[in-house]
């Protein structure tokens, strides 16, 4: 029976990836180990994983995660208070239509 995900993502710059993650997003380290152009950070019971690739072109990226959250207000609350840049099509808005356990 598969329980968790822990997605592997790339970075440009490890102390820019940290720094977001953890002050922006209240994610904290797995160890305290530091490994070379690699990062590991955790929040409640998500792992998410970088890796180092600073040939990374953001405009040619299309990888994606979707994190399904408990209390979308306050983790949206969240992010204005820790000052998150949220694009303008990220606005908090209820949606209908859509089912909680849909599968694609």
């Amino acid at each position: 029976m598969l329980t968790d995900i822990h997605p592997k993502l790339p970075m440009r710059d490890k102390s820019k990836t940290r720094e977001f993650y953890i002050n922006k997003l209240n994610f904290r380290k797995v160890s305290n180990h530091d490994f070379e152009a690699y990062l590991m950070l955790e929040k409640d019971k998500i792992q998410i994983h970088f890796f180092e690739f600073k040939a990374l072109d953001p405009l040619e990226n299309y990888g994606q995660v979707y994190i399904r959250v408990d209390g979308i207000d306050r983790f949206y609350q969240t992010l204005l208070d820790n000052k998150v840049m949220i694009h303008p099509n990220g606005r908090l808005t209820k949606k209908h239509g859509v089912r909680k356990n849909s599968h694609c």
